[in-house]
């Protein structure tokens, strides 16, 4: 059966054979072009590219290079020389006696990788005998740039930092150069030399309309001051002279309507004195007036994102995972963003330290004898970034979170390297893919790097931020986070003991969810204040740090709502 089966076999071979042979038809295959990846290309203005696919069945073929309807090329590969940003589209036909075949390219002009340089500081006064060291941010590009430091035209430095010193009273303009091969850029700040006693006398205060509930204490603190050597404060209640002689008062009383407050600072020199006043009116309101119950139709979810104002960081923008859109142009837009977010049980971040979000319900939140209300985070076992929480009643009835924030205590609080009152100014970024820098108001300073590899979003600046640098505050716990593995590839950031948003935490944590008690409110002075209930709710990022590959440390928020009885 096998031998028969091969003769028909062969004996059809031979007739397909003599069939096609005798009648001469011949067929040859269409020209391929084979690219690489999506066929996008990318090079910088200056530079040229060299598109060169590879083909088959191309012999004796033609080519030829169309780029807006013009045909730029007609050989193999075409070579293009970049002059301008933007994309272009470039269509390839081959062609030979067979027939044709088409494919499109698209090329991508990015701008030169010159090395873009900034310096976060302002023009400013100083007295002789101040130092600062100023720090190059500049944008990282393939090839390393080389940075000069110039101090009124003369150089004096090479690197990223250079350490000014006022040893003498003028004009100083200092500046830096960041230069590779594809150019240069350069930044400067001018800094004018006095002796201490020609600077400017600062005492000021962000706000002079003030109210708090009776019986609690109101901590009026200046935003501003110096210098702070030969000036004597004194201050005025009603009137009457009060034996305070701190740059800084606490106000208490017990009596509703309003009161009036006078600050006096008073510089002592050679010739004289010279006094700066501040007046301020502080309204005493009765507690509880505007509590409002909580009824059938009321949820125990939080009601609307007051205020969302994060520090800059790597989902700020992201449009990939975060959820941004690019729109994001106002502080309105901001508030819509994080609603939808939350409402969704999506996380938002706070960003580095300072971030904050601002929550109301549609009730007043009573405060029971145990956990009152909670807040979900991404925290996990290894994992914390914690944000320090903050309460406030609507003690004027108005709606607005502008009455006075109290801090729920945490295991932190008081503890040395835990920090009240900290501030932290973050600086505008001078051009896309970089860092943003930033200065605290103890003399520290730092970046929040810009994580290419990760997220594209050209700046980690909030887009609806339009000054060019904006200060955030709060509390400021000390960071903790390691790497475990020594050469960088395992950070580890470990749970707080207890009292924080997105901490994973043994004794208030479950499932990511941390529960909090109204009862560990504590006002500026550090002072436990009673709060039968709340109406508003802040977290603000905790930590100023940053674990290596991972990024800054960012408090996430998911959700916030009631816990009832």
């Amino acid at each position: 059966m096998r031998r028969f089966l091969e003769f028909i076999f062969l004996s059809v071979l031979a007739i397909n054979t003599s069939s096609c042979n005798r009648d001469e038809v011949l067929t040859a295959d269409l020209p391929e072009i084979i690219i690489e990846g999506d066929g996008v290309y990318t090079v910088r203005v200056g530079d040229e590219v060299r598109l060169a696919p590879d083909y088959r069945n191309a012999e004796n073929a033609t080519f030829e290079w169309v780029i807006d309807d013009v045909v730029v090329c007609q050989e193999r590969a075409y070579v293009h020389y970049a002059e301008a940003v933007g994309s272009l589209y470039v269509t390839l036909t081959v062609t030979t006696d067979a027939g044709s075949a088409s494919k499109e390219m698209r090329i991508d002009i990015l701008e030169p990788d010159i090395p873009i340089v900034d310096i976060a500081m302002e023009d400013a006064k100083v007295a002789v005998g101040f130092t600062k060291l100023m720090i190059a941010n500049v944008r990282k590009t393939d090839e390393e740039p080389h940075i000069h430091w110039y101090e009124n035209d003369q150089q004096v430095a090479e690197g990223e930092s250079y350490l000014f010193e006022a040893t003498t009273v003028g004009t100083y303009t200092i500046r830096v150069v960041a230069e590779n091969s594809a150019g240069s850029s350069e930044d400067s700040v001018t800094l004018t030399v006095v002796d201490a006693e020609e600077l400017a006398f600062i005492y000021e205060f962000d706000k002079k309309d003030l109210h708090i509930v009776e019986g609690r204490d109101l901590l009026i603190l200046p935003s501003k001051v110096g210098p702070n050597e030969g000036v004597t404060y004194s201050w005025e209640v009603d009137g009457v002279k009060s034996d305070a002689t701190k740059q800084y008062f606490v106000f208490c009383s017990n009596e509703l309507g309003t009161h009036t407050l006078r600050a006096t600072a008073t510089l002592w020199d050679n010739g004289g004195n010279t006094e700066l006043k501040h007046d301020f009116t502080i309204e005493v309101l009765e507690e509880g007036k505007y509590r409002r119950e909580r009824n059938a139709s009321s949820s125990t979810l939080f009601r609307t994102v007051l205020e969302y104002t994060p520090a800059p960081g790597q989902f700020i923008g992201d449009m990939k995972t975060a959820g941004f859109t690019g729109n994001e142009l106002t502080a309105t837009d901001a508030t819509k963003y994080a609603y939808t977010r939350l409402i969704n049980d999506n996380w938002v971040s706070l960003g580095a330290f300072g971030g904050y979000i601002i929550v109301d319900f549609d009730h007043s939140v009573a405060n029971h004898s145990d956990y009152d209300f909670a807040i979900r985070g991404n925290s996990f076992d290894g994992s914390s970034e914690p944000g320090v929480v903050w309460v406030m009643q609507d003690e004027n009835g108005n709606g607005k979170a502008d009455d006075n924030w109290y801090e729920l205590r945490g295991s932190e609080t008081g503890q040395p390297r835990t920090y009240q009152n900290y501030m932290v100014t973050y600086y505008r970024p001078a051009g896309a893919a970089m860092a943003v820098v930033w200065t605290d108001n103890h003399g520290g300073g730092g970046c929040i790097d810009y994580l290419a590899s990760f997220h594209d979003q050209p700046y980690y600046y909030p887009t609806w931020i339009t000054e060019d640098s904006y200060t955030l505050h709060g509390t400021r716990l000390e960071a903790r986070n390691y790497d475990r593995s020594g050469n960088g590839s395992m950070w580890v950031q470990p749970a707080y003991d207890w009292g924080y948003a997105d901490n994973y935490s043994e004794r208030d944590c479950v499932d990511a969810v941390n529960s909090f008690d109204i009862s560990n409110a504590i006002d500026a002075l550090g002072q436990s204040v009673k709060l039968d209930y709340i109406d508003f709710v802040k977290v603000q990022s905790a930590v100023q740090s940053k674990s290596g590959w991972l990024g800054e440390l960012s408090t996430e928020v998911c959700s916030i709502w009631e816990i009832t009885e």
